[in-house]
């Protein structure tokens, strides 16, 4: 497409952030900045990756256009302890913490007039309920987490409070589902011997008071919700924190599958034990990759009725990375894991080539799919932080290093202004071909073949005790550790030999007479 976006990337190190132009870079190979670094402890871009706010020293919240990089609004919001930005760039919400039951603690900011849409009044906040507000990917819909339900909102117009509600019971968490924003998944812990459960309900102002799915289970005290695109399927990591089997440490994971119309509600069928260290949909909606098991674990794509697709062996892996176009997938091994990255073509069904990224603390695909980025961060990690940028086939592109590197994101975009991958795979598989035609020509030519000269491999490795024993052994048996003999061995040989042929000789003679 000629109207295709260029490509960003959101650097923040220890001086503040700066954003890059690219890939590809210009003739040097180094990215030029778009912009002079600005001081800030935080940075976030919305999901349409229209804005982006920063988190400033003095506690001042500003809102920047994303395409000028222009600041278009700030919020100074006194003991600020969280932010976040809305996926489409509409609201900017923060928690403080309360000072009384009665303070409202939550706000909800409008980023355009910088006005206080809504406000609410929450004790603490987890990963599990922030943000307080959720809204879907378009913001068509918003809602919120209370005691025993979940409470809807017109996110065009907070003022009207409460639009609908679904009632839950001892619900602990919930995932609104992706475009379109059409049910929701609420989890609910076992309590006193009664199971544990995934329901999904329908959404907005007729939405029915009974789940359209659900799935009981028994050792869950936490759960990962993942939607499809499209909406129409949900994946179910459930974490126990106890092993019955008692062959892991970290508990006992497994993985339930839950379509919203109910035709199906069951556990994944994966063919090694051991815990889900990943699980991805592919964009599409229509596939998702699992890795799993035990050390060396195994990984596989299934299709929306669980069933395989292709099994792509087994490695030292704990990351899927779907390619946004959603032929490519990247297999890696991050964390404590030595990095091995390979890139698979799910179309074609064979693999376009592998890497490593080491120390690498997270991992994205750019937004049209032909670069991979992984980065060495603090906190996580204080020393060797830097960027590393793969072409979709693993070769590397770039790398830079850092002092102290916070955070780095590729500026989102939709998929959907880019290129098809389909097209760049064909035309590098026919400049492959050329030149194989080029060096089959070459090879017909008949050249002077250059001695190759051996090379002499290391000697094994061996023990400081053993080497002591192999002493010891030439001590008592007169040999040397190389299998050689000594000379006073050699001779107390001959010796021997001596003896015994003289003794056979006598007793021949006793014999004879």
């Amino acid at each position: 497409m000629s109207s295709s976006p260029s490509l960003e990337i959101l650097v923040r190190d220890a001086e503040g952030f700066i954003v890059w132009n690219g890939p590809p870079f210009s003739s040097n190979g180094q990215p030029t900045p778009k912009n002079e670094r600005v001081s800030c402890s935080s940075t976030k871009f919305s999901l349409d990756g229209s804005k982006f706010m920063a988190v400033k020293s003095d506690g001042t919240i500003s809102i920047y256009e994303s395409a000028s990089l222009r600041e278009v609004r700030s919020f100074t919001v006194a003991n600020v302890t969280a932010t976040e930005i809305s996926p489409c760039g509409t609201y900017l919400q923060t928690f403080q913490k309360p000072t009384t039951p009665q303070e409202k603690n939550v706000s909800l900011w409008n980023t355009d007039t910088g006005d206080l849409a809504h406000s609410l009044y929450q004790k603490s906040i987890t990963k599990t309920t922030w943000p307080s507000i959720r809204f879907s990917p378009d913001e068509s819909s918003a809602c919120r987490l209370a005691t025993n339900e979940v409470q809807f909102f017109d996110p065009k117009d907070f003022s009207k409070g409460i639009t609908s509600r679904i009632r839950v019971p001892g619900v602990a968490a919930f995932e609104l589902s992706k475009t379109p924003a059409s049910h929701v998944a609420v989890f609910v812990p076992e309590v006193k011997g009664s199971p544990g459960s995934v329901q999904i309900f329908g959404c907005g102002k007729d939405a029915e008071s009974q789940p359209s799915a659900r799935r009981s289970f028994f050792r869950c005290s936490s759960v990962q919700f993942s939607w499809n695109h499209g909406s129409t399927g949900l994946l179910v990591v459930v974490q126990s924190d106890v092993d019955k089997t008692n062959k892991s440490y970290y508990g006992e994971t497994k993985l339930h599958y839950l379509t919203v119309d109910g035709t199906h509600e069951g556990l994944v069928p994966l063919r090694k034990e051991g815990p889900v260290h990943d699980v991805q949909w592919s964009f599409s909606g229509s596939e998702f990759a699992v890795v799993y098991g035990f050390m060396p674990a195994c990984v596989t794509i299934f299709d929306k009725k669980c069933k395989p697709l292709m099994e792509l062996g087994e490695g030292p892996y704990n990351t899927l990375r779907w390619n946004p176009k959603g032929r490519i997938l990247c297999v890696a091994g991050f964390g404590n894991l030595p990095g091995d990255m390979t890139f698979w073509d799910v179309v074609s069904k064979k693999q376009l080539g592998s890497n490593k990224a080491e120390w690498s603390v997270t991992s994205e695909w750019s937004p049209d799919g032909r670069y991979f980025l992984t980065a060495s961060t603090a906190p996580r990690r204080q020393i060797d932080n830097g960027i590393k940028i793969f072409n979709y086939d693993g070769k590397r592109y770039f790398k830079k290093m850092f002092e102290r590197l916070y955070q780095v994101e590729w500026k989102p975009e939709s998929p959907d202004r880019f290129d098809e991958i389909s097209e760049l795979l064909k035309s590098v598989e026919s400049l492959k071909l050329e030149e194989g035609k080029s060096q089959g020509q070459g090879s017909s030519q008949k050249k002077p073949v250059a001695s190759i000269p051996t090379i002499q491999r290391p000697a094994a490795y061996r023990p400081p005790h053993a080497k002591q024993a192999a002493a010891i052994q030439a001590e008592l048996l007169g040999v040397n550790p190389e299998g050689e003999m000594s000379k006073n061995a050699l001779r107390n040989k001959k010796k021997r030999e001596k003896k015994k042929a003289a003794e056979a000789a006598a007793a021949s003679g006793s014999n004879n007479a």
